[in-house]
């Protein structure tokens, strides 16, 4: 045993001196790998250290430049389709939008939901060449899509493909739009869904409050707020949809954009070959629009329900379209009442401690008018005071300017936001053709731009004056009234209900 202490000893040193030079190894290499980035790394930095950081007041910036607009073809076929080809060939993609002149306001009172289901099923059912699960299994091979739908003022139809794939894609896109099969079993599956729709609508407190608003502010009665009822869709045949497709659905009623990577001969003589032979209908249609007006009394209006411990509030009246004069200062407005900082944000929502959610829009329409729409979501407890307060901020915009810095802040976070809708070719296309849908004039698209830098204090405050109307003002409040305390009945003598059951007949 004594023996072999010293072989031990000697054995253990030779590991530590190994260690202690394998240490002292990696310490030069260290030495010499990375104390000279260090040092070029602090050497870099030194200018930057040594420079004074400016306040973000004292940054300066260039003033944004005009919006461009890229170059576009703008072309007619012979039987009326508008056409707007612009190359871009940053990525091998091609994608195209049709909008059709059409819209659920001219369905019938007593077929809500006919223009809906009738875009729905363009796409869903295939064509009269591809029904629907060949058409679904070509484009899932090639990565496309082409979708249709129908809302209020328009009809949709937009497809996607890659470069290459682009005649075999736009062929069926114009199938589509050319040949829909509308088969009744894809009918019978989108009335269905409708009509499960129908017995979710009062399942969110804040979509009541919206539908609810357009129905006091319009009437139950305009197709700017009717609502589907299982008695409008069980009115739904398959012969309405085919004639609701016929009339509207012509090559004459529809402007086509297309974006992407292709060549603009190829692509125009594909164009004419699958919907140039496309014949408009001999017969006319009658596209003038529903008359507007505010139909509910001003006052306060109440949904109640029990089982809520907040309220959600709307408050406003009957707005204008986008082509008024005062439409720029009203959004001037909207972004001082709205922004994060903003009037109701720092007033009612941070220094009173009254809302979870705050707004205020002037939100105008293209061809009819739109709405002034304020509200939010309160505890019951707060719901009094909330609409004092946000009513408060309204009438304080009718009777003194705002200030230059809330306009300037304003314009400034309009005008640098602006610009994000030219961002890429394809948003700039469709803001082109939907000012051509609506009847705007061609330089609409610079207008917006150039009228907000120019709107003034004077401008915001007379605008205001003329399109804020207190004495009009319909308030709608969607929440328990027995917690509401103080009682609504404090802010008016009488509030009207609002009954939102759904009858039991609907119910199926």
């Amino acid at each position: 045993m004594p023996l072999n202490r010293p072989l031990r000893s000697l054995h253990s040193q030779s590991t530590l001196s190994r260690q202690r030079r394998l240490v002292q190894g990696i310490t030069l290499v260290i030495c010499f790998l990375i104390i000279p980035g260090l040092l070029l790394l602090i050497t870099w930095m030194t200018p930057a250290l040594a420079a004074t950081p400016r306040h973000y007041n004292e940054l300066t910036f260039p003033p944004l430049p005009e919006v461009q607009v890229p170059d576009y073809q703008r072309t007619t076929l012979d039987n009326g389709l508008t056409l707007y080809l612009l190359e871009d060939h940053d990525l091998p993609l091609v994608s195209g939008q049709a909008w059709i002149k059409t819209g659920s306001r001219w369905e019938p009172a007593d077929q809500v939901g006919l223009a809906s289901i009738t875009g729905e099923v363009m796409r869903s059912g295939g064509t009269l060449t591809h029904p629907a699960d060949q058409l679904n299994e070509l484009l899932e091979q090639r990565a496309a899509a082409v979708e249709v739908s129908i809302d209020t003022t328009a009809g949709s139809a937009s497809f996607s493909a890659l470069s290459e794939d682009l005649p075999q894609v736009f062929e069926l896109f114009s199938e589509v739009l050319r040949k829909p099969a509308l088969p009744p079993d894809k009918i019978d599956l989108s009335k269905t869904q409708h009509l499960g729709s129908i017995q979710r609508r009062n399942d969110d407190p804040e979509d009541i409050g919206s539908r609810e608003f357009r129905r006091l502010i319009y009437g139950r009665q305009s197709p700017y707020a009717r609502i589907e009822e299982v008695e409008t869709i069980d009115n739904i045949q398959r012969e309405d949809i085919q004639r609701f497709y016929q009339t509207y659905f012509q090559p004459n009623r529809m402007i086509l954009g297309i974006v992407g990577d292709f060549d603009t001969p190829t692509l125009l003589a594909q164009i004419n070959q699958t919907l140039g032979d496309w014949r408009p209908s001999a017969s006319g249609v009658e596209d003038t629009l529903p008359e507007v007006a505010q139909t509910a009394n001003p006052g306060l209006y109440l949904v109640n329900l029990p089982q809520l411990t907040q309220s959600t509030v709307q408050i406003g009246h009957l707005g204008g379209r986008l082509d008024e004069p005062d439409v720029f200062p009203l959004y001037v407005m909207n972004e001082i009442l709205n922004s994060f900082g903003g009037r109701l944000f720092n007033e009612v929502r941070s220094r009173q401690g009254l809302a979870y959610s705050v707004y205020g829009v002037w939100s105008p329409q293209y061809d009819y008018p739109g709405l002034l729409i304020s509200g939010g979501q309160t505890r019951s407890d707060t719901t009094v005071p909330f609409i004092q307060a946000v009513k408060s901020e309204l009438k304080k915009l009718r009777e003194t300017q705002v200030s230059a810095k809330e306009l300037q802040q304003a314009k400034d976070a309009i005008l640098n936001s602006f610009v994000f809708n030219f961002d890429r070719p394809g948003k700039v296309l469709t803001r082109l053709m939907r000012y051509e849908y609506y009847g705007y004039p061609e330089d609409f698209i610079f207008r917006y731009q150039r009228a907000v830098k120019a709107t003034t204090q004077a401008d915001v405050l007379g605008a205001a004056q003329r399109n804020l109307r207190p004495d009009q003002l319909v308030t709608l409040v969607v929440g328990n009234q027995a917690s509401i305390q103080p009682p609504l009945t404090s802010l008016a003598p009488q509030v009207t209900p609002v009954d939102v059951t759904i009858p039991k007949g609907n119910l199926g």
